[in-house]
């Protein structure tokens, strides 16, 4: 007799940061992999800092040995893309825990995870970070440069 296969369950999660965009996808029941763009999270990320901001979200809720992630990720460069993957990887996150809204807290029936779903917040993980680069204006030579100004 065959053995019946089990889905995997994917929780997704988008991050951004600068002009990096980055796609989440957490299954559940896994080893504790890391794949980023196909590749290995320490192939990809040579940064400490940088490994160390992607993993954060996974050590602050203890899940790093019991989820596979397999992030993809586009445009910027290495710590905007690191930016954009550690968003990405609370907010897969935070749909794992479910977050515990209002309306499920005056009826009684708030969600358990709730509090994890704060600790990510708190801890800086689903905020945006929204500087981008400035724009170069016409007439001036950059964003802010312009050319020397002369009376005569």
């Amino acid at each position: 007799m065959a053995e019946a296969k089990t889905k995997k369950i994917y929780h997704l999660g988008t991050g951004r940061r600068k002009t990096s965009v980055a796609r989440v996808r957490l299954a559940e029941g896994g080893s504790g992999q890391i794949l980023v763009n196909g590749r290995s999270l320490d192939d990809y990320f040579t940064e400490d800092k940088d490994r160390n901001a992607v993993t954060g979200p996974l050590q602050l809720t203890e899940m790093s040995k019991t989820l596979d992630v397999f992030i993809s990720v586009k445009g910027g460069g290495i710590t905007g893309q690191a930016g954009a993957a550690t968003q990405g990887l609370a907010r897969a996150l935070k749909q794992v825990f479910g977050l515990t809204t209002p309306q499920a807290m005056a009826d009684g029936q708030a969600e358990e995870g709730g509090g994890m779903a704060k600790k990510l917040r708190d801890s800086g993980y689903l905020t945006r970070d929204g500087r981008m680069k400035e724009r170069k204006k016409y007439g001036q030579k950059g964003a802010r440069k312009s050319f020397q100004f002369s009376k005569r």
